[in-house]
């Protein structure tokens, strides 16, 4: 018997959070994953694929996981091509909430899982105007400020220690944190 869309959304959320330290292989995992995406998905479907998240910031310790942003050029489409396309790889999809709890806008987004059901990579498909995008701002930023990035990195340390490995709790209890250094950073290019 399938598993039920509410399931699979409850069996992801319960798998819990950890955090290990900077590894310099992971700009090359997410090149190599770069590659697997502009091998597989339709060339007139994509814009650009970006590494973002911890993981894209030398030094900064992370959830062993690569993030990536895929921009389409119609989420429509991308819904029709690339999610069977992915999900038939071995890919795990949901339709997911840009904000919160069911708030949309609503993107693509997949987890790629190794071979002992651990997450290697998620990615995030959606179109040019998200606000996702933003998260690229916060990656240039720590890069550039390593200072901010070790404040980063303390306070991760420190909130999963307080939420446990609960994912869900960990990921909102940082969102301060991001909103308030992309605000930042957005002023700071914006300058440049």
């Amino acid at each position: 018997m399938a598993e039920s869309y509410q399931n699979k959304i409850a069996r992801v959320l319960q798998e819990s959070v950890s955090l290990v330290e900077y590894d310099p292989n992971w700009p090359e995992l997410f090149k190599e994953e770069k590659l697997h995406l502009q091998s597989c998905l339709p060339d007139e479907l994509i814009r650009r694929i970006e590494h973002f998240g911890s993981t894209s910031i030398p030094g900064l310790c992370a959830k062993p996981i690569i993030d990536i942003l895929v921009e389409v050029t119609s989420l429509t489409e991308a819904r029709a091509r690339i999610v069977p396309l992915l999900e038939q790889q071995g890919y795990e999809y949901f339709w997911r909430p840009s904000f919160g709890n069911d708030i949309p806008p609503y993107y693509a987004w997949f987890i790629k899982r190794d071979h002992k059901g651990g997450r290697t990579h998620h990615i995030h498909i959606l179109e040019s105007h998200y606000k996702q995008w933003e998260s690229l701002l916060f990656r240039d930023y720590l890069i550039e400020h390593p200072d901010v990035a070790r404040e980063y990195g303390e306070l991760k340390t420190r909130l999963l220690k307080d939420c446990h490995g609960d994912r869900a709790a960990y990921t909102e209890a940082k969102g301060d944190f991001i909103r308030r250094v992309t605000k930042i950073a957005k002023q700071y290019y914006r300058k440049s």
